[in-house]
């Protein structure tokens, strides 16, 4: 067993019904589905595994979209996480406990008697196949112990193949519509279930933040263009995501017909006698995103829940009253490269570049390799920078010139803090220990960064919650410097650079972030 899983196991426990009222009553707090008790450490309270549905998603609800929670008068402990989502190994979240009833959310918050505090909802990243809020980096304790002025709530949702499967072309797939969004749908009941109660915990069901990266990222920039999503939030903070992480019908479809030929099945009925390890194994060997760079779930644009162009949503203004603070980081897809290592990278590249060159025209072919031509260095280096642009950088730009010209807001930013590590650079998710207050979990990044910057960094975030404005006065600002962070606007295209000792503002012309000719117009095509 790994010194991380030995951590993650140390801290599993299953929540229990308090029947004897043998409590702290000052951490009991009463919400609509029960009475949940916290742990208090310090002076921040924390409670964990509190279930956002009425019936966990097992059995014939397999595959079916979240249920409200009902009534309830008992008491219950909040004293450990639920499970973590089923998935393929790989991620911190899949040392946790798995389980197919998982949808549970954990709450911080300090245990002063201040209400009305702004709300920040976490949603995880991992390509929408991994991740968990069991990932120790998710831990939010130091992060509201620095900030006692919000609260901070975590969300679990259906990932990979539970959360992300179309299944309505199959024979007896009709009662199975929701299947192909289920995880965005997860997201949103927790969001309901915030609303509805987050006043007991001293919070404003009016000041709600949707926060998250990578896949997290890209939920937060899609869950404005759901029906009836704006009544749970105000703001969305997205790091490393935009609304181009989607796929179509089709793609979606070709995606489970490999898997059910994989597993011998030809039906709903059949894969539903499948058990979650039979399919997760197969899951793995076919897609697995640890074992093969595999990147196949994405939600889908079925033209019920999800819009089917969602940047033509984006240029209609369907969140033009949402603002957001978004952005990217330089080096994003060094991540993956620094993972793979350059042989599997390199392969996995040439793979994906194929498919990718075949969606284009023969002039936007031309395009994209006279701007891979121009890329020097190592064999790499094109295909790195190409994919990242692809993925994250060029999406990140385009999410906020459609924001500004629907007339709403966008802060963007631009992440520059290289780490220590070979490849990586300012790689994709290198941020996280940065925002979440996690120096200890480092290794990722290879060293510790500057303790003011990362301060000034939360800082920023946790006044976008407050205020919507993640500008700093002298007086905010850790550094005793005044962080004006103007708005993105179509002409200077001011974005916030975020460098380890020197925070300032340039216009993306300087930072040259996108080539406007050769490479944003990959944007027209979605991810897979």
């Amino acid at each position: 067993m790994s010194a991380i899983e030995e951590k993650l196991m140390a801290k599993y426990g299953e929540n229990k019904p308090i029947a004897d009222h043998n409590y702290d009553v000052s951490l009991a707090t009463k919400c609509v589905n029960g009475t949940f008790v916290g742990k208090k450490v310090e002076n921040i309270i924390s409670y964990k595994g509190i279930p956002f549905v009425g019936q966990q998603p097992v059995g014939n609800m397999r595959w079916k979209a979240p249920v409200d929670v009902t009534p309830n008068d008992g008491v219950y402990e909040a004293y450990y996480y639920g499970k973590s989502p089923v998935q393929a190994p790989g991620d911190p979240a899949a040392l946790y406990p798995m389980g197919e009833d998982c949808l549970y959310l954990n709450l911080w918050k300090s245990d002063d008697d201040g209400a009305k505090k702004p709300v920040i909802v976490w949603i995880y990243g991992g390509a929408f196949e991994v991740g968990g809020t069991t990932d120790p980096q998710y831990d939010c304790h130091k992060l509201v112990k620095e900030n006692p002025d919000v609260i901070v709530v975590t969300i679990t949702y259906r990932v990979s193949f539970f959360g992300f499967l179309h299944l309505s072309h199959l024979s007896d797939g009709n009662d199975y519509q929701d299947a192909a969004n289920l995880g965005l749908m997860d997201q949103i009941k927790a969001l309901k279930w915030v609303h509805e109660n987050i006043a007991a915990f001293g919070g404003d069901p009016d000041n709600v933040t949707i926060w998250g990266e990578s896949a997290g990222g890209g939920s937060c920039t899609l869950l404005p263009l759901v029906k009836g999503s704006h009544q749970y939030f105000k703001r969305v903070i997205s790091q490393s995501g935009a609304p181009g992480q989607t796929r179509s019908p089709e793609q979606a479809i070709a995606v489970t017909d490999k898997l059910m030929e994989k597993l011998g099945c030809k039906t709903v009925s059949d894969l539903i006698k499948v058990s979650a390890e039979k399919i997760a194994e197969v899951w793995t060997d076919l897609f697995g995103f640890y074992q093969t760079l595999g990147m196949p779930t994405f939600p889908e644009r079925d033209g019920r829940f999800l819009p089917l162009d969602t940047w033509e949503a984006y240029a209609n203004g369907a969140a033009k009253d949402i603002a957001f603070l978004q952005g990217c980081n330089k080096d994003e897809m060094n991540t993956f490269l620094g993972a793979t290592g350059v042989d599997v990278w390199n392969a996995w590249a040439k793979n994906r570049m194929e498919g990718e060159m075949a969606r284009l025209t023969d002039k936007e072919r031309e395009l994209v390799m006279s701007w891979c031509n121009d890329i020097k260095g190592e064999s790499y280096e094109p295909s790195v920078q190409l994919f990242s642009q692809i993925m994250f950088v060029a999406p990140q730009i385009r999410l906020s010139e459609l924001q500004t010209k629907a007339g709403g807001k966008s802060y963007t930013y631009y992440y520059r803090v290289e780490s220590s590590q070979p490849f990586i650079k300012a790689g994709h998710a290198s941020e996280l220990s940065v925002v979440f207050a996690h120096p200890e979990l480092d290794d990722f990044t290879g060293r510790l960064y500057d303790e003011t910057f990362c301060k000034t960094v939360r800082k920023m975030w946790i006044q976008f919650a407050k205020t919507g404005n993640p500008s700093l006065t002298a007086d905010q600002s850790p550094d005793g410097k005044a962080k004006e962070w103007p708005l993105y606007d179509l002409e200077d295209k001011k974005v916030m650079v975020l460098d380890e000792y020197d925070i300032h503002t340039a216009k993306e012309s300087e930072l040259k972030i996108v080539d406007w000719e050769r490479t944003y117009f990959l944007t027209n095509y979605y991810m897979p």
